[in-house]
């Protein structure tokens, strides 16, 4: 924990705001590194601590490429034209230091592999955005208030537990063909994360999810809103039909955005990385932009039911690992 005091200063001022608004303290090592050591991961280098994600010099940086999913490592020979080497045997590693970082990073979003340049998020918008969209009410206990989860992996769950040892009744909503990813993960993790959450699996249709949304006092998802728009979600309507509701929406660069993240590559985004001896770049511990931005948004959360609600807060992992970054005190990786 020594080594990464310096970017934690602003993370643990948040945690302790929410423990004073809330009363539940926050363990923040246990939040930041828990999925590692029950998964037993190794410390990373320039690949991540899952395997998935890797730091890849390139002509003008440095660049984070994210093969999270079975169609990101089909879409790399894809990739590799688009970044004209069309020689697939030296990979990645060897296309990319013949490109720019940016013209790298947008080759692999137009594939939909979640990619980053290092520190491009810096200075580009609050970690959390918060703005007016319905009417206020008197403030109430968290206790009791309705959370309705849509969220999978890691932020978002995060957020919804949080505000459930607060008090607050948490729904986990999940589709019925599309479960959470982090079911198929560590299991003792997301046991940790879903711990006395109710859970329900739903055919997500139109319409399907407005009986389940009606209950809600604070909704939590992590989707492009035009994705909730076909399913008959729209954040306007939740907020006209009472007041005092609080709609949380986790993204990788902010709901405006489409571009697709995950949390090594939004702390990389960040800048939320370590250095190696000759000063280069290295991942800093497990995907870090997850469970940082779950304090940001559970914080914002509490914030704002505190305040009568009525707000919708857009939340960008990106901008929350950049919130934490402090280039000038290089750190290491920690064990």
């Amino acid at each position: 924990m020594d080594s990464v005091e310096p970017f934690l200063s602003p993370l643990a001022d948040i945690a302790r705001s929410f423990t004073d608004l809330t009363g539940v303290p926050v363990d923040l090592p246990t939040v930041l590194f828990l999925r590692a050591q029950l998964a037993g991961m190794e410390r990373p280098g320039r690949t991540s601590a899952n395997g998935s994600c890797h730091l890849l010099r390139a002509a003008d940086g440095w660049a984070a490429v994210n093969l999270a999913r079975p169609d990101d490592l089909a879409a790399v020979p894809a990739l590799l034209a688009l970044l004209g080497s069309p020689d697939e045997a030296g990979g990645l590693r060897m296309a990319l230091p013949r490109v720019a970082a940016a013209e790298a990073v947008e080759s692999a979003q137009l594939l939909g592999i979640a990619a980053a340049s290092a520190g491009s998020a810096q200075g580009v918008r609050p970690a959390v955005r918060a703005e007016r969209w319905g009417e206020r009410r008197a403030p109430r206990a968290m206790a009791g208030l309705r959370i309705v989860d849509f969220s999978a992996l890691w932020a978002g769950p995060l957020c919804a537990r949080l505000l459930g040892l607060a008090g607050a009744r948490v729904l986990k909503v999940e589709s019925a063909t599309r479960p959470d990813g982090a079911r198929f993960g560590t299991p003792a993790f997301y046991r940790w994360l879903h711990d006395e959450h109710e859970s329900r699996v739903v055919d997500f249709a139109p319409g399907a999810l407005d009986e389940i949304v009606a209950e809600a006092d604070v909704v939590i998802e992590a989707s492009r809103p035009r994705a909730l728009r076909r399913l008959g979600l729209r954040a306007e309507e939740f907020f006209a039909a009472r007041p005092g509701r609080v709609w949380v929406g986790i993204t990788g660069y902010g709901r405006e955005s489409d571009r697709i993240a995950f949390g090594d590559d939004a702390a990389v985004a960040g800048g939320l990385t370590g250095v190696d001896p000759n000063g280069d770049p290295v991942f800093l511990g497990d995907a870090l932009a997850d469970p940082v931005t779950g304090v940001f948004a559970a914080h914002a959360a509490a914030r704002s039911l505190a305040a009568g609600g009525g707000e919708l807060l857009c939340v960008s992992m990106a901008a929350c690992a950049a919130t934490l970054a402090d280039s000038r005190t290089p750190v290491h990786p920690p064990c």
